[in-house]
């Protein structure tokens, strides 16, 4: 079967082939971030340098596995309403043999990325294996599928861990994976609400009132496991606890009356209220976690 592939100019295939790397979602890559934070590693530069690494190395290994995902959802793609018109592949801008390319061209950097930090790498080996695994058969399987989702960002949280050789709580662990767990069944919730049981096979599997519940639970585990983690661990971050609840609020409010989180990113991007709560959130634990002078 041809590529369906659509004349274009240059320009319009470079901007394709950055839209097949989906480079908007590399705002989920930040979790890579949050050991360097909570080791209270932020003013010292080598680890700065260590954790911006970590990141950029699993931008290129994310971006990897939704080039993986377009090709192999191509066919499936091009029958949609939405994702033909806004997808590269399906909507012809870039054909197969580029995206394959470009790929390689990942993939290779990825191998320089081992010689350098190869533990990261190691990391972000097993974040893409599942992905393809979740690509290939966990998407259509019910419960499994989120939880995929979800264990992806715990990796992301580990890469971070690894890249500066620091230990990561047990709580920052579990309280990440409510956390994604949340954000993946409001992302189902709104994929039923609005495209129903066409947009994905496992949809069929599910209901809105289910997702609700599994939304319900992962957030009251997110609460949870957060405020535990600050009382035993860090008990500076007390003073964060009212904005994590505030963002979970907040979060189902810009879904269920904005009608967002068929995209988490967008969703957040969406509203100015979620953006500043996540600043004032970030710099709030800056400032409790920053070094004391002797």
């Amino acid at each position: 079967m041809h590529d369906n592939v659509i004349i274009r100019s240059p320009l319009s295939q470079v901007r394709g082939l950055l839209a097949l790397m989906r480079p908007k979602q590399w705002v989920k890559n930040s979790f890579v971030l949050a050991p360097l934070v909570f080791a209270g590693e932020y003013l010292n530069l080598g680890a700065v340098g260590h954790a911006c690494l970590a990141f950029l190395l699993f931008c290129l290994g994310s971006s990897a596995t939704y080039i993986v995902n377009d090709i192999h959802d191509v066919d499936q793609d091009r029958r949609h309403p939405k994702k033909s018109k806004t997808r590269p592949l399906a909507s012809g801008i870039v054909s197969i043999p580029m995206a394959l390319g470009l790929l390689v061209v990942f993939y290779g950097l990825l191998v320089w990325g081992w010689f350098v930090a190869p533990k990261v790498v190691l990391v972000i080996a097993a974040y893409m294996a599942l992905n393809v695994a979740y690509t290939f058969a966990l998407k259509n399987q019910p419960v499994v599928d989120i939880f995929t989702i979800a264990i992806s960002f715990v990796l992301r949280v580990y890469a971070g861990a690894v890249a500066l050789a620091v230990p990561v709580s047990g709580w920052m662990f579990v309280t990440t994976l409510c956390l994604a767990l949340y954000l993946a069944a409001l992302k189902r919730r709104q994929e039923l609400i609005q495209s129903g049981t066409e947009g994905r096979k496992v949809l069929e599997q599910y209901s809105v009132s289910l997702v609700n519940h599994y939304a319900e639970m992962s957030a009251t585990g997110a609460l949870i496991f957060y405020s535990m983690f600050v009382m035993s661990t860090k008990p500076q971050l007390v003073v964060t606890v009212p904005l994590v609840l505030f963002g979970l609020f907040r979060y189902w409010y810009v879904v269920e009356e904005m009608g967002e989180g068929e995209s988490p990113t967008d969703a957040l991007l969406a509203d100015w209220q979620l953006l500043l709560t996540i600043v004032i959130w970030v710099v709030a634990c800056g400032w409790a976690l920053r070094p004391v002078q002797g």
